[in-house]
């Protein structure tokens, strides 16, 4: 409230001010001041109460383009071109400290309501800053033939006024006090991570709390969350429930606290440390003034002194595993390369997952294969979910080890991988087998693994050389015949 030098219709006092800018400092420096200009007044009531004095203006005024209020009790209201430059702490008409409860409660209600657009609201904050800051001391202070600069904001008066003529705004007095004794500063604000580590690709739940000095949730703040090395799903925002559903992906989102005073986002982690950040405006514990360079003009402050709190969070996403798989011949124990193998999940159907939370597919949209090498027998698979149960399943046999494979019980080994080791498995395949006897008439004759031995008695060894003889005489008279010719 102050006087004003625009014409108006009626005589009224007018008060001066302590400006707050609506959520943001105005920038002010020193210099000559401009020219006269008329004073513009924003939203709020004329209210009357007080003895010696018409109506008065409750309510915000236009200086620089933005909205502010009102302070120092009856001093020469600002003119629209008024200008400022940083001052001190913020104290009462008197030149004392303000207590420290109704300092906080001026910062909070300059930061939270500084931008109403509600007559009845701007009518209430204008009453709770001149009662805190103009307030008698004794009665004597309400004389209204002390001088302008002297004389206290008679808070009990004015709000008796507007329970008669204005009763939503004498409503709003009683909740807007309400509200910052429970909610004022300081503030503190927090992430919640996700138990454990994320894994990458995968969504889950990240939580930012903003809560008063009592430790109580505070609804309805405006908190920005920024993600480093991930993303925020952020698609549909719920704001009264502080929470967005997962429609779109972003870096960053503006939310406002719900009712419990948290705002939460589901983070997907595009890095090995996904980080959450959340930056807010809260109260600072005191305001403080700007001064006017006219002299005659009262002084003003920002948004209560506000100051920026910040939180973060960061979680460790889960390293890959590796899965080194071996083929192995049952009966040597070396290794067999060419066996098919499919890297599925414990079921031994589904398809194991990636590091990336996707199903390991082939073209066939059926379980990815490995073939094992052909000098070590061994395959190696990596950068899989961890942990996570890992079967290796023979989808074809090698070449001689067909026999004893049975497509309906293939040949498998299963583990669990674990983050950032590496899981042995070992699959074997039994050969075929070397036919163990040849046949040879109706009886069948042994033979000797690698070795074929053969034994001959002496009477058969007699009738061998008698053959051997007859051919020899044969193959002889045939000679001599052919000669003769």
């Amino acid at each position: 409230m102050g006087w004003s030098t625009h014409p108006r219709a009626g005589a009224r006092a007018l008060t001066g001010f302590v400006a707050a800018v609506l959520l943001g400092t105005l920038s002010a420096t020193a210099g000559a001041a401009p020219a006269a200009a008329a004073t513009q007044e924003g939203i709020g009531h004329d209210v009357g109460g007080q003895k010696g004095f018409g109506p008065v203006w409750l309510g915000s005024y236009v200086v620089g383009g933005q909205q502010v209020f009102c302070v120092s009790f009856l001093l020469k209201a600002p003119d629209t071109d008024e200008q400022y430059r940083p001052g001190d702490e913020l104290l009462t008409k008197w030149g004392t400290k303000l207590p420290a409860d109704q300092a906080a409660n001026i910062s909070y209600l300059l930061l939270r309501y500084g931008d109403t657009k509600n007559p009845d609201e701007a009518t209430a904050l204008a009453h709770l800053l001149h009662s805190w800051t103009a307030a008698p001391r004794t009665r004597a202070d309400l004389e209204p033939s002390l001088a302008k600069d002297e004389i206290a904001y008679d808070a009990a008066g004015h709000l008796a006024f507007m329970q008669e003529h204005f009763r939503a705004a004498a409503d709003a007095v009683e909740r807007l006090e309400t509200d910052a004794e429970t909610n004022r500063g300081p503030w503190t604000a927090s992430v919640l991570t996700p138990k454990g580590d994320q894994h990458l690709g995968e969504a889950a739940e990240w939580t930012a709390t903003v809560k008063n000095a009592q430790g109580n949730g505070i609804p309805g703040v405006p908190v920005k969350l920024t993600a480093t090395a991930a993303t925020l799903d952020v698609g549909k925002v719920d704001s009264a429930a502080g929470n967005a559903s997962p429609q779109a992906a972003a870096k960053d989102v503006t939310l406002k606290t719900g009712a419990d005073g948290t705002v939460t986002v589901k983070l997907t982690p595009t890095g090995d440390k996904p980080k959450l950040a959340a930056s807010l405006k809260a109260p600072a514990d005191r305001p403080y003034v700007r001064l006017p360079v006219d002299t005659d003009v009262q002084r003003v402050v920002s948004t209560g002194g506000e100051r920026e709190l910040t939180a973060q969070g960061v979680v460790g996403v889960a390293k890959p595993g590796t899965v080194q798989v071996t083929k192995t011949d049952a009966n040597t124990g070396k290794g067999v390369g060419g066996a098919v193998l499919r890297i599925t999940g414990k079921d031994r159907t589904s398809a194991a997952l990636g590091r990336d939370g996707k199903p390991l597919t082939g073209a066939d949209g059926k379980p990815a294969v490995v073939t094992t090498d052909g000098k070590t027998g061994g395959v190696t698979v990596e950068n899989l979910r961890a942990p996570q149960e890992i079967c290796v399943v023979e989808a074809s046999p090698p070449p001689g080890y067909t026999n004893a494979y049975d497509p309906q019980n293939p040949p498998s080994a299963c583990g669990t991988v674990q983050p950032g080791e590496t899981l042995a498995l070992t699959v074997t395949n039994k050969p075929n087998e070397v036919p163990r006897a040849i046949p040879a008439g109706d009886q069948p004759v042994a033979l000797a693994r690698g070795v074929v031995e053969t034994h001959y008695s002496g009477l058969g060894l007699a009738g061998l050389g008698l053959l051997v003889l007859l051919a020899a005489g044969l193959a002889g008279a045939a000679a001599r015949r052919a000669s003769r010719r």
